[in-house]
């Protein structure tokens, strides 16, 4: 089965429906799939629903899919250094759906381990928890969330072989492996594919099992918030 593809137009080729439902990896600015997202906004896909911890910065990552308003809903944690994701979701043009952190991830990674729903004590007794079931274990109260199911993952790693095993670079780790579990098709970028057999398996953190297709490419380093002294 191939794998390795030239670019990330052509792993994406074929897999593309407005109205999809995305799952993308990435915290901030560290380890997000900007080629794929640069892709994405060039196929001119609209209507699209995300599940990402936050939307990037205006001009990067998936900021630049809300300005072009190629977004209709964002599942997230966190709408923060997004000025044009702020505007939208007050606005009313946005739909948004807030998840604590730690539960967008076990959405997603319950979602790729075929779980449908879990329960969590996570949000009880504010409005993350309206409109969901409620369960009492042991005395103690859980509302129950749902495994996130995506059409497609995006996601970004620091290395991968030819079958799709992928080795993450420190904190680019962050949503990145649950994010590629849920999705019924995975698409990572990579900065460097080696030879299959050459990565330790006890390196590996995800394996490419998971993984579809495989891009490698150069990407932009940016530093979200740069802290400086005088010298």
């Amino acid at each position: 089965m191939k794998k390795v593809y030239a670019n990330a137009a052509e792993a994406l080729d074929g897999l593309l429906f407005d109205g999809m439902f995305i799952a993308s990896g990435g915290f901030g600015l560290c380890g997000i799939p900007e080629l794929l997202l640069d892709a994405i906004k060039e196929a001119g896909t609209k209507d699209l629903t995300f599940a990402s911890n936050n939307a990037g910065v205006d001009d990067f990552g998936i900021g630049i899919l809300l300005q072009t308003r190629q977004v209709k809903k964002m599942i997230s944690s966190y709408v923060g250094e997004n000025a044009e994701f702020m505007r939208q979701y007050l606005s009313g043009e946005l739909e948004l759906e807030f998840n604590p952190q730690g539960t967008l991830a076990e959405r997603m990674r319950a979602g790729g381990c075929g779980i449908p729903g879990f329960y969590t004590k996570t949000g009880v007794g504010t409005v993350i928890a309206e409109g969901k079931e409620h369960k009492d274990f042991d005395g103690e109260t859980y509302i129950m969330e749902k495994g996130i199911f995506a059409d497609l993952s995006i996601v970004k790693a620091w290395k991968a072989d030819e079958t799709g095993n992928l080795v993450f670079r420190k904190t680019a780790r962050n949503f990145n492996p649950p994010a590629a579990m849920c999705g019924k098709v995975c698409v990572a970028e990579v900065e460097e594919i080696v030879p299959t057999g050459s990565i330790d398996p006890d390196h590996i953190h995800l394996p490419g099992i998971y993984v579809h297709r495989l891009i490698q490419g150069e990407h932009e380093k940016r530093i979200e918030q740069r802290t400086t002294r005088a010298a």
